[in-house]
């Protein structure tokens, strides 16, 4: 049996998202990480482009009461960062941050990344997993793809991050769009070391 209770579970995780598609699987990312006992907290950043990108796809508005119009609730766990704030404590090495995901992940984003461009607090933080040698999960979204994205996706694993493209599985047989995105979310979350006792097994 599974025991999903590692004994290096990540605690402190760092959530970005950017403004490329899929507000859906960061909500169900999200969701899972408020439920999940193991982890004690998660800083949370948003890029403008992907407050744009909430309002379409999920009928947010602002940044008022971000956390609570994604969950539904309010959250202790998970804090909201400022972009712009390249002095926050993520944007330090010494603050002891265990993962960092960014869901999804633009091509953009992804570029500044790859080629240590961190104006912002997405890419410091970002900068600093690489820097420290923790996990760094890029969930790509975006296609085709042209061959500076490849690059990029080269240069950044090359740099020990993990291409997650944002690519949902079917072979479970999802009935809903929140069944996709609630099994990718779990997918990526297991990568990390927080498998999820929900999470759709393939049996063979």
């Amino acid at each position: 049996m599974l025991k999903l209770r590692l004994p290096n579970s990540p605690q402190n995780l760092t959530i970005a998202t950017t403004g490329a598609s899929g507000s859906l699987f960061l909500r169900h990312l999200l969701l899972i990480i408020d439920r999940d006992n193991r982890v004690q907290n998660a800083n949370f950043i948003v890029s403008d482009s992907a407050l744009r990108v909430m309002a379409e796809e999920l009928g947010l508005r602002g940044r008022n009461n971000l956390i609570t119009q994604l969950l539904g609730h309010a959250s202790r766990k998970i804090h909201p960062q400022a972009n712009a704030d390249i002095g926050a404590n993520i944007a330090s090495g010494s603050y002891p941050a265990d993962a960092m995901i960014v869901l999804p992940c633009s091509v953009g984003t992804l570029a500044r990344i790859a080629n240590g461009i961190a104006s912002q607090l997405i890419e410091r933080a970002a900068d600093v997993s690489l820097k420290e040698k923790r996990p760094l999960v890029l969930c790509v979204r975006e296609t085709p793809l042209n061959k500076i994205h490849i690059r990029n996706m080269y240069r950044a694993a090359d740099a020990g991050a993990t291409i997650f493209p944002l690519i949902p599985a079917y072979y479970f047989r999802p009935a809903t769009l929140d069944q996709m995105a609630h099994e990718f979310a779990c997918r990526v979350l297991a990568h990390i070391g927080l498998p999820q006792k929900d999470a759709y097994r393939w049996k063979g």
